[in-house]
């Protein structure tokens, strides 16, 4: 009984589901069954009653009669033998015969305790009439009846439990067969769910049936199989979405753009990582502030208040707000941010939240501000550039209509500014500019303008002066601060400057004229000796239209083939023969004739023609000297002058070597004549230059020794083949001792370093003597031939004796 007690508490707690089941058909079992039993033996009970009754009845139908006779005979006998004959009826336990008037007749006995049932017989004897002889009392024992009874509710008892337990086992056995284990797998497969298992079906251990036959376990089964497979969607969709939104996250916090999300009050609710590196803000002293505490100005609260307030109202209105905001650090440090601003709608359009957007333009603002600076001022002198200056003086002329007053405008060109700086370099040249701009501003009061117009042209804008003396008056205190000299590079340097006035109205009354007269009358200065200021007049306009039309003229002059070459010999001292010559450039305008080179190489110079003249220059004397060697069969030189601007353009070499190769001369036959302050421009690319030209066999010659500043320490450094001395020097060589002391230790000088010299400008005999007797190598001048176009040269070479060829 243990035994079972334990499996049955063993079953409750491994298939609890089966057990109630199991509990409930027992339950439901026991109580029709005892319904049903109390019934049957009820019924049954009252059957073997009935049948008591029905027997009394019988008896009293068939004993009535006889014992009523037997009675009326009194035959005692008859009536014993009748009496026991009833009592030997079955359930027939107690007899009582009562004889009108007082006897009576007792047979059997009453049981005790148990249930009986009597019936009272009249025994009548009808004759004439009706003789009532006295009444049997039958009592019958339902003592078998219950015996009976309780027999019957006891097999029926046990036969409907036995029945009913083994019904119940077997229909839990396939309860449990064909529900209960697949609705523990069921169970088992739900208690190990999980993300981790969610691709794994549940499968139950039964036959799959057809869509048609599917039963509640496969309706079950396929239910949560779609359940599952529409979790693991809903998981791949979170997944991707989770993704998405870390991709976002990570997107938004390594953003390079600062980001801030306000809530729906504007209200910071997240910042990230670059707001907090721009701004120097950490996430919780920002969050739950409002965005305008980072524009805040203690001194104008109400006016940032507006301007958020304008902020909030447009994106309201227009969805979006971008523009630069001076944002501040936490620091206190200003910065520029460029700022977008939009709002997070849900999905009935409605703002929740906002997004700010911010990126970091200090940097962009800082070049825009030195863009505009560099667009309205002079990077060098910081002085205004031509476009601003003439802005200033478009407004000082307005304002001098208005007030009826005068403008002045002076024209600054400082005076030998391109010898200065070839010959001391750049940076001297620069420091000049800036502190000859200083010079200028400390004469000028407040009003007034001083603006650099390029190179070492400066203008000077003086609004509402009374009288046009104003004017000179500032000229005046402008050249005395000139007359100190500069300190260039530990030197003392004199530079002066030429000034030309023009005064509004008298001069004119539009701003370009004005300029143009004053630059006009600045020329006019020039021409006069320099270092001088002069008013301008209406016959400068002339010269000034001039200069115009020999600018204009000099930039066709080369299309249309109007310059040409002469050439001056250059022979050796000892013997007088001819070794060569100098390639003299000339402009042969048919309007203006031949002009001279220091009319029209200045301006070359500025306009930077002089490259492209410069190398049809080259060319043109290369092909001349193979002209010359085909005409004689001689291998006579050239010498050409070099521009600075030329030198230093990037294309120099490959156009001098150009021109050699496609003339056919030998590279030693061309000599490249350097001027003495482009070496002292000591610079890495000069030094380049020279020892490629070098490295390929190119001439190389100083001109005009002697003129500039010291030179000698870069005699020893550049690899120079001759050395030309000025023609200053050979003119009073035979007159003055001090001359030819200097052209002797020069020619020494340059013997000692292995350098060739020729003297320039001899022209008389005397002077070629002396230069042969101090062993000068070669010369040049008009007393062998003045320079003359290539055609008279070629006919003077045929009339000459034979050409040396060393």
């Amino acid at each position: 009984m243990q035994t079972l007690i334990k499996h049955l508490d063993q079953f409750r707690k491994g298939s609890p589901l089966s057990f109630r089941l199991l509990a409930y058909i027992l339950l439901f079992s026991s109580i029709f069954t005892l319904l049903t039993t109390g019934i049957q033996v009820y019924s049954d009970f009252r059957k073997d009653v009935y049948l008591i009754e029905e027997r009394m009845g019988v008896i009293q139908t068939s004993y009535a009669n006889s014992l009523s006779r037997s009675l009326w005979s009194l035959d005692q006998n008859l009536l014993k033998v009748q009496m026991e004959g009833i009592l030997q009826l079955p359930d027939i336990v107690h007899l009582r015969l009562r004889i009108f008037p007082e006897s009576e007749i007792v047979m059997g006995g009453l049981p005790r305790d148990i249930a009986t049932r009597s019936l009272t017989l009249p025994l009548i004897h009808r004759d004439d009439q009706v003789y009532e002889l006295g009444e049997l009392t039958i009592t019958a024992s339902l003592e078998q009846t219950y015996r009976n009874l309780r027999q019957k509710i006891s097999l029926i008892l046990t036969t409907q439990f036995f029945k009913t337990f083994f019904i119940s086992i077997f229909i839990l056995w396939i309860f449990q067969h064909f529900v209960t284990r697949h609705l523990s797998t069921m169970g088992s497969f739900a208690r190990r769910f999980s993300l981790e298992n969610v691709n794994e079906p549940l499968v139950l251990a039964r036959p799959r049936r057809q869509d048609t036959a599917q039963d509640e376990l496969d309706q079950m089964t396929d239910a949560f199989n779609q359940m599952r497979e529409r979790l693991r969607q809903d998981i791949l969709r979170q997944e991707k979405d989770a993704n998405e939104i870390r991709k976002l996250s990570m997107a938004i916090e390594q953003s390079p753009s600062s980001v801030l999300i306000c809530d729906k009050n504007w209200h910071v609710e997240f910042a990230n990582q670059k707001f907090t590196q721009l701004s120097g803000y950490s996430a919780p002293e920002i969050i739950g502030k409002h965005p305008s505490m980072l524009t805040g100005d203690a001194h104008a609260p109400q006016e940032n208040h507006r301007f958020w307030n304008n902020i909030q109202l447009q994106v309201k209105r227009v969805g979006v707000w971008q523009g630069e905001i001076n944002s501040l650090r936490k620091s206190g440090e200003r910065f520029w941010e460029q700022v977008i601003i939009t709002p997070i709608k849900d999905e009935h359009g409605r703002p929740t939240h906002y997004l700010i957007l911010g990126e970091d333009i200090s940097i962009r603002k800082r070049y825009e501000q030195q863009l505009l600076r560099q667009a309205n001022y002079d990077i060098l002198t910081g002085l205004p550039n031509r476009m601003l200056a003439m802005d200033r003086l478009k407004l000082a002329l307005a304002q001098a209509r208005r007030d009826e007053s005068l403008v002045g405008v002076m024209f600054l060109d400082l005076d030998n500014f391109k010898h200065i700086n070839d010959t001391m370099g750049h940076d001297a040249g620069d420091t000049l500019l800036i502190e000859a701009a200083r010079r200028i501003s400390s004469c000028l009061r407040g009003t007034s303008t001083v603006a650099r117009l390029g190179g070492d042209e400066f203008l000077v804008i003086l609004p509402g002066l009374k009288e046009a003396d104003g004017a000179i008056q500032v000229a005046e205190r402008i050249l005395q601060t000139f007359a100190v000299p500069y300190d260039l590079n530990g030197q003392e340097v004199f530079v002066t400057t030429s000034i030309g006035i023009a005064i509004y109205p008298t001069d004119s009354d539009n701003s370009g004229t004005l300029l143009q007269h004053a630059d006009a009358a600045m020329y006019e200065a020039k021409n006069k000796g320099k270092s001088a200021y002069e008013r301008f007049a209406p016959e400068m306009r002339e010269v000034s239209q001039e200069r115009l039309q020999i600018e204009s003229r000099l930039r066709r002059a080369l299309e249309l083939n109007e310059f040409e070459l002469h050439y001056q010999p250059i022979v050796r001292t000892q013997t007088g023969k001819v070794m060569g010559a100098e390639a003299l450039l000339r402009w042969n305008n048919p309007s203006m004739g031949m002009v001279m080179p220091d009319k029209f190489i200045p301006l070359a110079e500025e306009t930077g023609l002089i490259t492209a003249i410069g190398d049809w220059v080259i060319e043109e004397a290369c092909q001349a000297v193979r002209r010359w060697q085909d005409a004689t069969g001689q291998p006579l030189s050239i010498a050409v002058n070099v521009s600075p601007r030329q030198f230093r353009d990037p294309r120099f070499v490959d156009t001098v070597l150009h021109a050699i190769e496609k003339s056919g001369i030998k590279p030693s036959q061309l000599e490249l004549e350097i001027t003495e302050r482009l070496i002292l421009d000591n610079t890495i690319e000069t030094a380049d230059i020279l020892h490629r030209l070098d490295a390929h066999h190119v001439r190389l010659s100083v001109d005009d020794f002697g003129t500039g500043y010291s030179a000698l320490s870069y005699l020893k450094s550049y690899p120079f083949d001759t050395l030309k001395i000025d023609k200053a020097f050979i003119r009073d060589v035979t007159l003055e001792e001090g001359d030819a002391a200097l052209v002797n230790a020069i020619i020494n000088m340059a013997h000692s370093l292995g350098l060739e010299v020729v003297a320039e400008g001899v022209e008389t005999q005397d002077q070629g003597e002396f230069l042969a007797a101090q062993s000068c190598d070669f010369a040049q001048g008009y007393f062998y031939n003045r320079p003359v176009a290539e055609d008279s040269f070629l006919a003077w070479l045929r009339e000459r004796a034979p050409v040396s060829s060393s």
